[in-house]
C-alpha cells in the first residue's frame, strides 16, 4: 500500500510539475485595459446600431448599383440587429476574455470603420470579355 502511495505522489507530482503549467500571467493593468476596451466598445456598438442602415444602403448601392437600393436597407437592417447584439454581448460580458482574448464579435469593430474599401469585385462588362480573347 505504501508503495502505491508513493508512486501516485510521484506521478502526480510529474503531471503537474510540466511545462505547460509554466505560463507567464498578464499584467493586471493589460487586462483592465482590454476589459475596458471591450465595454466601451459594446456601448458604442449599441449606441450607434442603427447607423447600419445607411452604411449598407450606400455600400450596396455604390458596390452593387441600382440593386442596391432595395438590398442596401434590408442589409443594413440585419447588420444593426447584429451590431446591436454584439454590443449587448460585448457589455455584458466585457469581462470574460471570449472571443479570442477580449477580440471584437463584429468586424469592423465600430460602424464608422470600413466605409472605404470596396468589397465586392468589379462585374465583367462583355466588351472586356471580347477585348481579353482578343477579338
Amino acid at each position: 500500500m505504501r508503495v502505491r502511495t508513493t508512486v501516485f505522489s510521484l506521478l502526480l507530482l510529474t503531471v503537474l510539475s510540466t511545462a505547460s503549467f509554466a505560463q507567464e500571467a498578464q499584467q493586471p493593468e493589460a487586462i483592465t485595459e482590454k476589459m475596458a476596451f471591450k465595454l466601451i466598445r459594446g456601448v458604442a456598438n449599441i449606441t450607434t446600431a442603427v447607423v447600419e442602415i445607411p452604411k449598407q444602403s450606400y455600400l450596396t448601392v455604390r458596390d452593387r448599383g441600382n440593386v442596391g437600393y432595395l438590398v442596401g436597407p434590408l442589409k443594413g437592417m440585419g447588420m444593426a440587429f447584429y451590431r446591436l447584439f454584439a454590443g449587448v454581448t460585448e457589455t455584458v460580458f466585457f469581462a470574460v476574455p471570449q472571443p479570442g482574448y477580449y477580440d471584437p464579435i463584429v468586424e469592423p469593430e465600430y460602424v464608422w470603420k470600413g466605409w472605404h474599401e470596396k468589397r465586392v469585385e468589379p462585374r465583367n462588362h462583355p466588351e472586356s470579355d471580347t477585348a481579353a480573347k482578343g477579338e
